[in-house]
């Protein structure tokens, strides 16, 4: 196989799962903005993103919020995805969206409110089991404002305690992925604030439990790609949830702010072997003022092209420079793969995948958009509320 057969194969066998959510309303801390169109259920998400794996070709797969996408019977939601050629993804819980959560919710001081949120957790693992799933997807809002509001480190323990109360629950082929986020809405001590921290609560519990990275929860500067090569080197990188950001979590579109990062660190996962291994490449993303489905079909794009460009790397030459101490003639060959148009490539594998060769513009010209807005008339639209 010549090499750029080689690229178009992993480029055809590429998976990246879009958000339930970033279907739905979306805006800032002060306002929701509503757009005409917009599911008003979890099946309706499911019929928007089967639209952007039809003209993509490589977003096969869904991650469900609950209770944001709560069903009486998810057994039947997995068979609607199916019959859109969709399968159910991760399962992403909900511990920061109740009053009783206001001072944590696995890290809370009173043991009711830890109770609460860990039979949640158990229920979005009965959810896997229904609907197939395979990972399970924590991201804790859990933290302190102020200096003595509560032990750190019994926090850490009570944190220790449901994992591994929840892990103990995990079928066999099912995983744990840990999310940490640096700040917000906790100020002074977040409880999972920093992939150390994630990493070390999973390599505890055992093989099952991953930790996610996600590139808009990280300090400005931070060496995101770093953190991605030492994951893998360790085995414990479970996923990405991919969006951009300008100064802290914004939620933008991947690789909208710093396509350049968003190469680097794919160059990782090529490098580590994480692109024919067990990582998920997930969206998690808010278009608040963009229209949802062309936001999400131009996201894939862009890790398609950031992908496309880390497989065009000449490793030899790069392994050749950098045991020569050639540094420019090292940073080139990468800058060399990151200056490549690989939109003709791309092109072509589309192509050859029976696809339409420009996703946006068959997705326009398929009059989607139009009819979602007339038909979707009434009812109340999916959100996360504010």
């Amino acid at each position: 196989m010549t090499e750029r057969a080689a690229v178009k194969a992993a480029l055809k066998t590429q998976a990246v799962e879009t958000p339930s959510w970033a279907y739905g309303n979306s805006g800032t801390r002060f306002k929701v903005f509503a757009q005409q169109g917009v599911p008003r259920t979890p099946q309706e998400k499911l019929d928007d993103a089967a639209k952007v794996h039809e003209f993509t070709g490589v977003a096969p797969t869904v991650a469900l919020h609950i209770p944001w996408d709560e069903v009486d019977d998810y057994a039947a939601l997995a068979r609607h995805a199916e019959d859109r050629g969709l399968r159910l993804g991760a399962i992403n819980s909900n511990t920061f969206q109740d009053d009783d959560y206001r001072l944590g919710s696995v890290c809370h001081p009173d043991a009711a409110v830890r109770r609460k949120a860990v039979d949640h957790l158990l229920e979005c693992v009965d959810i896997m089991d229904a609907t197939g799933s395979k990972d399970l997807k924590l991201w804790f809002a859990d933290g302190t404002n102020y200096p003595g509001q509560d032990d750190i480190r019994a926090r850490q323990d009570r944190l220790a305690e449901a994992l591994a109360e929840v892990y103990g629950r995990l079928g066999d082929d099912q995983r744990m992925l840990l999310e940490y986020k640096l700040f917000e809405p906790a100020f002074y001590t977040t409880d999972v604030p920093d992939w150390g921290t994630a990493y070390a609560h999973c390599l505890k519990l055992g093989p099952k439990a991953r930790v996610v990275v996600d590139t808009g929860h990280h300090a400005p500067g931070t060496n995101i790609e770093f953190i991605v090569a030492t994951l893998l080197r360790e085995g414990k990188l479970g996923g990405f949830d991919f969006n951009s950001r300008f100064y802290a979590d914004d939620d933008l579109m991947v690789g909208a702010a710093d396509p350049f990062q968003l190469f680097r660190i794919m160059y990782e996962v090529v490098r580590g072997g994480g692109l024919s291994g067990d990582v998920a490449f997930m969206l998690d993303q808010c278009h608040n003022v963009e229209s949802k489905i062309p936001a999400i079909v131009r996201s894939v794009m862009n890790v398609q092209e950031a992908t496309a460009k880390a497989l065009l790397v000449d490793r030899d030459a790069l392994a050749a420079a950098q045991r020569e101490g050639d540094v420019l003639g090292a940073n080139a060959v990468l800058m060399d793969a990151f200056s490549t148009d690989v939109r003709p490539l791309l092109r072509e594998v589309r192509e050859e995948m029976g696809l339409d060769p420009d996703p946006m513009a068959a997705y326009a010209r398929s009059g989607w958009a139009e009819k979602i807005v007339a038909e979707r008339v009434g009812g109340e639209q999916a959100g996360w509320g504010a």
